[in-house]
Order: structure tokens, then sequence, then C-alpha cells
């Protein structure tokens, strides 16, 4: 793990990270706006990824989404909509706008516990079925016992099946890799995980599936945008970032969005290149915004 640190010559310096993300959290009121809150919600996945998922209640969120502007004229169009993988014809079939993308969580997601070529055949069929972008986990079984060269194949094999399945579609696919941030535990595996992750094939890399103790937090964010810009130094390729799990409020959208812009700079600061991963904050963003409890999602 530490040959990838060597690599972009980079250890992560957490007594320079803590205070940066205090100076940001102590200026999180003067950074919050309606332009930055409505820049925040364009960039959101808004997710549904619950056990009693149905077509109909897919179906009934993108409705939702379709309708949006009919009452918020204002307002941008969510980034995508982000379900299990056998939902994406549901969502891809009933959206009015192509500019909203289908994206769907695969190769066996939450845990990545299984054969890798049911995590492949997956992913492809997702994209078959409609998906702009795919959502994978990093195959922690491999890259928490060392084998970093097996966590690298998954992800390298996940992004050829992908793009061979859109092509043949006339199509391309964003490929996002979860590192679950939470239970690599230290700065240096999160790093190594980053940087792993881009090389293997990464379109973005994202901290968590929302579905274990720890999820997103300023730290890991703000490691993994460290390594982001070491990587597109070393490489000239952009990668982007997302949050998810954990965040609620508009002050925590504003907090990543601060921590990007610090980081990475203004030129992250769209969707090509950063995404929430959000099931509660829309509504959270739209209240913030129109000063009264929303609960249109």
């Amino acid at each position: 793990m530490t040959d990838y640190l060597k690599k972009y010559g980079y250890a992560p310096d957490m007594e320079k990270i803590n205070m940066s993300l205090s100076m940001i959290a102590s200026n999180l009121d003067k950074l919050i706006s309606t332009e930055v809150l409505k820049d925040c919600f364009s960039m959101m996945d808004l997710t549904s990824l619950k056990s009693q998922d149905t077509p109909a209640s897919i179906e009934k969120l993108v409705s939702k989404v379709n309708s949006f502007k009919d009452t918020y004229k204002d307002w941008p169009l969510p980034a995508s909509v982000c379900v299990f993988s056998n939902f994406a014809s549901v969502v891809s079939s009933k959206r009015n706008d192509p500019e909203l993308h289908t994206t769907c969580v695969s190769a066996c997601f939450p845990t990545s516990q299984s054969f890798l070529e049911v995590k492949v055949r997956e992913c492809e069929l997702a994209v078959e079925n409609g998906a702009d972008e795919i959502d994978i986990v990093l195959a922690l079984n491999s890259f928490l016992a060392g084998d970093c060269d097996a966590a690298f194949g998954e992800i390298a094999a996940v992004r050829k099946a992908i793009d061979a399945a859109a092509a043949a579609k006339g199509r391309t696919v964003v490929l996002k890799v979860i590192l679950e941030t939470g239970l690599l535990v230290t700065p240096e595996k999160i790093a190594a995980a980053s940087f792993l992750a881009m090389e293997a094939g990464a379109d973005f890399i994202k901290t968590s599936t929302g579905k274990v103790e720890v999820n997103a937090t300023p730290t890991a964010a703000y490691i993994m945008c460290e390594c982001i810009a070491k990587y597109y130094a070393g490489t000239g390729r952009k990668v982007g970032f997302k949050p998810a799990g954990g965040m609620s409020s508009a002050q925590d959208a504003v907090c990543y969005y601060a921590i990007v812009s610090s980081v990475l700079g203004k030129e992250w600061l769209n969707k090509k290149l950063f995404r929430f991963g959000v099931s509660r904050m829309a509504n959270n963003l739209l209240s913030a915004v129109e000063q009264e409890t929303v609960t249109f999602f």
C-alpha cells in the first residue's frame, strides 16, 4: 500500500488537515448562500437504496424529479437518480430529461463479497438496461488482506466490461469506486485506496456506501481530495469526488463543497467532477433556500 503513497509523493499531514478543517468549519456560515446551495442540489445523486424498493416506488421518485421544475422553476435538476441495478430500466425509461442520469450501485453492493464474474455481469446488465453511471465498492476482502493487485484487477475488469457494454449501445459510462473509508480507518489506507482506484480506472472516488457505522467524514474527504490533486498533477487526468452517507443538512453539503473548493479548486465544483450521494439532503437544501419546511422528495 505504501508504494502508492511513495509513487505520488503523498503522506497525509494530519496536523495540517485538522487545521484546514477547523478553518472551514469556522467559516461555514459565511459560505452558505442560495447560489452554493443550489449548486449542491445540482450535484446530487438522489438515492433510493431500500430493501422495500419496488418498480412502482422508483417510478414515483423519478416522476417527482420530472415534475420538480414545475414547482421550483429557478432550481436545477439533480445530477442523477441512484438505485439498485435491477431498477436501471425504470429510471432510464421514465425520466423526461436524459441530462438526469441513471446511476446504479452494482457489483454486489454494499459488501462486494461475491465472485468477480458475478460482479462484472451485474455491472454489464445495469449498463445494458440504461445505466449511465456505475457505483461499485472496492474489494475490501482483497485490499485489507494486502492483496492490492487483486483489488486493482477487479476495478479494471469492471471498467473494461462496462465500457464495452456502453460502446455496444453507442454510449459512454461513468465509473465511481466506493472506498468505504469508515472501514479503512487510517489516513494512509484511505490514501492508498484512493490512488489504487484512480489508477484502475475510476472516474470518481466515493467515500462510503452509507451502510456501515462510519460513513463520509470531512477528514476522509480532505485526504481523498488531496490524493485527487496529486493524481491530477502526476497524470493530467481529472477524477471526481463523491461523499456519501451520514450527510443530511444544508450545512453538511456546504462543508464538503468547501473542502472540494479548498483542495481542488473551483474547476471541480460541477456535476462532472463532484457529486453527493443523498437521500435526505434534497428536502433540507430546498428548505434552507425557500425558508420553509419542504418535503417534496
